[in-house]
């Protein structure tokens, strides 16, 4: 008996270790939404020995139902799997069923949507760092579904963050660059080495597009500064552009039309058509930072009575003429920033624009369009082409410090601060 738990053990260990980006993996997977518990705008951010928990939402328009599992895989800085066995990082249950779920009502698409808080009542991570959460069917992690990011912090670090203009006159009216600082607390003097502590920054949750820093600009004592601005520098873009679709039946904001069909239930809804807006005169408004809501106001219930449509985005660059070289994609927190060709746009020469229709359900959305190059041997991304970027524009940051002494075989997550940019205008 011991020696066939032995080997169950190992085999659980390495389906675990297979690495997988952030996706969907099914088709019929919709609306998949993690974040802290009550707050559909807060990022998948749990700190050790707090109760804090995160939702976990998403649809499945097969409509019947399934047995749905998750489970959590450590991840180094990197996002690579850890070399650790998965009991040395959780307690409890490895895997755990999704059990709450419902049939869709009041609307004429059907799906089913599960739910679930995480982590559980005695179980969940036991140490610091990046987690996967991977979803699949069966208790079998070979029929993965979708996985999603979450971080969980140990906190052992006091980390400072400032948004500043750059030095560089060439980026200082369209980039933004970061003054970080790191204090271990409550621990001797050098507790740390500089090349054991690793910083990473994102911009609006964007890990595609995150920065690594290996090394501190300044450290003295029990003090790191990363303010190098090669290393802390980020084009600024503009705020978010956005779309309220949390009605079908009256025109929200942004809408140009809504077509129900008669005959089916497709229903198709376009959004009015963006143009570039680099080189043009920036205006502040209040954005979720990539971000969307699941909201209803023509049923109670958003999460089991919102419809779904596709819906058609357009946009016209400079002269009606396409990027040479560049392909652009259409991007949000509801794509998973994903880029895929479920997102990329086609580009029609007659009318001039790029096009997409994407299925979505109701809320309200924010939203971009990103280029990326097709010719470098490793593709830019870039909002420079379609958005522009102005010094200016209110960016949520996130610094996260991690630490791996001599030896270790996993990183872990000891520090955590979020920061805005708020310049006076």
């Amino acid at each position: 008996m011991p020696v066939v738990f032995f080997f169950y053990l190992l085999f659980a260990v390495s389906l675990l270790q297979a690495q997988s980006p952030e996706r969907v993996y099914r088709s019929g997977i919709r609306s998949v939404k993690l974040f802290k518990a009550g707050d559909q705008s807060a990022s998948p951010v749990l700190f050790l020995g707090q109760p804090d928990q995160l939702e976990l939402h998403f649809d499945d328009l097969d409509a019947s139902i399934k047995q749905y599992y998750y489970t959590l895989q450590l991840c180094n800085a990197d996002w690579t799997a850890a070399q650790l066995p998965a009991f040395d990082y959780l307690k409890g249950f490895i895997t755990q069923r999704i059990q709450h779920y419902r049939a869709s009502s009041g609307v004429q698409t059907r799906y089913m949507h599960y739910q679930a808080l995480l982590p559980e009542r005695n179980s969940g991570p036991t140490r610091g760092g990046n987690y996967l959460l991977k979803v699949f069917l069966n208790d079998d992690t070979a029929q993965l579904v979708f996985t999603r990011r979450l971080v969980v912090v140990n906190k052992r670090v006091a980390v400072s963050a400032q948004v500043l203009q750059p030095f560089n006159g060439n980026l200082f009216l369209t980039h933004q660059r970061l003054s970080i600082g790191v204090t271990p607390q409550q621990m001797p003097m050098n507790a740390f080495s500089p090349q054991e502590i690793k910083v990473v920054i994102t911009q609006n949750d964007q890990w595609i597009r995150a920065r690594t820093l290996d090394r501190p600009t300044i450290y003295r004592g029990n003090f790191y500064e990363y303010s190098d601005e090669e290393q802390t520098l980020f084009a600024a873009g503009q705020e978010w552009r956005w779309f309220d679709l949390r009605s079908i039946r009256l025109r929200g904001d942004r809408v140009q039309k809504i077509i129900d069909s008669d005959t089916s239930a497709r229903t198709d809804i376009f959004i009015q058509p963006d143009t570039e807006r680099a080189g043009q005169l920036y205006l502040f408004y209040r954005d979720l930072n990539g971000k969307y809501l699941i909201e209803n106001i023509d049923q109670a219930q958003p999460h089991t009575q919102g419809e779904y449509g596709w819906v058609h985005f357009s946009l016209r660059p400079a002269g009606g003429r396409r990027y040479g070289g560049k392909d652009v994609f259409v991007t949000g927190e509801w794509s998973g920033f994903e880029l895929t060709d479920e997102y990329k746009m086609d580009f029609d020469a007659n009318l001039g624009l790029y096009t997409k229709a994407i299925y979505l359900k109701q809320g309200f959305y924010n939203y971009g369009y990103l280029t990326r190059s097709q010719t470098t041997a490793d593709p830019t991304l870039s909002f420079e082409n379609t958005e522009g970027n102005y010094w200016a524009t209110e960016n949520e940051y996130s610094v996260f410090v991690y630490f791996r002494p001599f030896g270790a075989r996993a990183d872990e997550l000891i520090g955590y601060t979020r920061v805005r940019s708020g310049f006076q205008r």
